[in-house]
């Protein structure tokens, strides 16, 4: 695993947990867009990578 990968990953895993505190303490501000937005798209990028990091794991097992 190259560091740009675990920096992607980390950044937005932080964005999902910031707009989650951010939901928990404001449950307003799950009218703004924004904040469904940014936890879509960092939960898909951080599934996204994981899906990508357990396949390259599975096929190095595999050959």
């Amino acid at each position: 695993m190259d560091d740009s990968s675990v920096s992607h990953s980390a950044v937005m895993a932080r964005l999902t947990l910031s707009a989650l505190k951010r939901a928990s303490q404001d449950p307003s501000c799950w009218r703004e867009p924004t904040v469904h937005r940014a936890l879509l798209v960092s939960g898909l990028s951080v599934l996204t990578e994981a899906t990508r990091q357990l396949k390259a794991d599975l096929d190095q097992n595999i050959a």
